[in-house]
């Protein structure tokens, strides 16, 4: 599998191996072991399952919406800021690292919650990675877009 131009030469394949450990861990600690679930009696159901539906509307949304604007086959020529990226620069990934959260909270899974916490720190390195390449290809555009919009939620994050 090689890497799209931009995007970090790992980025595909550390995706699908972020994936694979997630759903093993998240499915045999919430729904075979149960290792790490003692907290889900203290979180009621209903707010569970909220919180998920919430996590998945939003990503599907950031999934839609940053496919419609980049589409595979054909990679725009000029810097991206309409759709999804209005609001955060890597609206695909956060749409992944959404529904991993909405995923481990929805089973208070612990073990899940914690290979959470790498795999955010895994797609802020691509994240990272791919900012360089595009700030290197867009320099003062890439800036100014910096400087108005989120990395990772609307507002947080702006400049860096």
């Amino acid at each position: 599998m090689q890497a799209k131009e931009g995007e970090h030469p790992f980025g595909d394949v550390g995706q699908l191996i972020a994936l694979g450990a997630f759903l093993i861990v998240w499915a045999g600690d919430s729904f075979l072991l149960h290792r790490s679930t003692f907290f889900s009696t203290h979180v009621p159901l209903y707010l569970r399952l909220g919180i998920l539906a919430l996590t998945l509307v939003l990503a599907v949304y950031l999934y839609k919406s940053g496919h419609r604007v980049v589409p595979h086959e054909q990679r725009p020529d000029a810097l991206v800021t309409n759709g999804a990226f209005r609001f955060v620069r890597h609206p695909l990934y956060l749409a992944s690292l959404l529904t991993y959260l909405g995923l481990a909270v929805s089973t208070v899974s612990l073990a899940s919650l914690v290979l959470f916490a790498a795999i955010f720190v895994f797609y802020d390195y691509i994240a990272g990675y791919e900012e360089r390449v595009l700030l290197a290809k867009f320099p003062d555009e890439y800036r100014a877009y910096r400087r108005r919009t989120g990395k990772w939620a609307p507002g947080i994050g702006k400049g860096r």
